[in-house]
């Protein structure tokens, strides 16, 4: 599958829509409008992936919304060089978009079947994480650890300490929380044992499982 003028044009149509939902970090912007979405998607869904919708992938997982995408990377505030652990790497997108910003991407997936498929795929694409595992999101990466960002892209029941943990001082950990419906969530880390909560709206996410395959 190719990269058209006509999926840029739908990728740039994409930008406006979630700027008009209040998206305002323009390499966040950038990033949605450069990543070919409808690659990282299931043939059946491929007309629809510049919609700012989440759309089902293997394994019972899904792709999420761009906006939400947008959102939880906006809170991030990536930088040029930053290391940053990704808990769920699903399709790959958010992956990407964390690349193309420049970030050093360390991601985690539990689900064999698409830790194997992502794992292929992404080089190809150019978007080549630091480090892909297999393994349990909730244990985080303590080998690679601290990080500057840490981003959760599933419902988590609560937050895993590890996580909160492995963060620089000035660090930001975005995890969505709650069962049913999740509450984005920004931890801030200003001291050793210092943590600031910002808590950001109401999102659908699907649920971080408790054990790995």
């Amino acid at each position: 599958m190719k990269d058209t003028h006509k999926h840029k044009g739908l990728r740039n149509q994409l930008v406006s829509t979630i700027k008009n939902k209040g998206i305002e970090d323009e390499n966040v912007l950038n990033a949605i409008a450069k990543v070919p979405r409808h690659l990282f998607m299931d043939s059946g869904f491929v007309d629809f992936a510049y919609q700012d919708k989440a759309f089902p992938i293997a394994a019972e997982q899904t792709i999420s919304q761009p906006y939400t995408v947008a959102f939880q990377t906006e809170l991030l505030e990536v930088k040029n060089g930053d290391k940053i652990l990704e808990i769920g790497t699903g399709s790959g997108y958010q992956t990407a978009v964390l690349i193309e910003m420049g970030a050093k991407v360390y991601t985690i997936e539990r689900q064999k079947e698409l830790f194997k498929k992502t794992n292929l795929f992404l080089p190809k694409l150019g978007y080549a994480p630091k480090r892909m595992i297999f393994g349990d999101g909730y244990k985080g990466l303590p080998t690679e650890a601290p990080f500057d960002g840490i981003i959760v892209t599933a419902g988590a029941p609560f937050v895993p300490k590890p996580l909160l943990a492995q963060l620089k001082i000035g660090g930001r950990l975005v995890i969505p929380i709650g069962d049913d419906t999740q509450v984005m969530t920004l931890f801030i880390r200003t001291a050793d044992k210092k943590f600031e909560k910002y808590e950001l709206g109401n999102f659908k996410f699907v649920p971080m499982l408790k054990k790995k395959n």
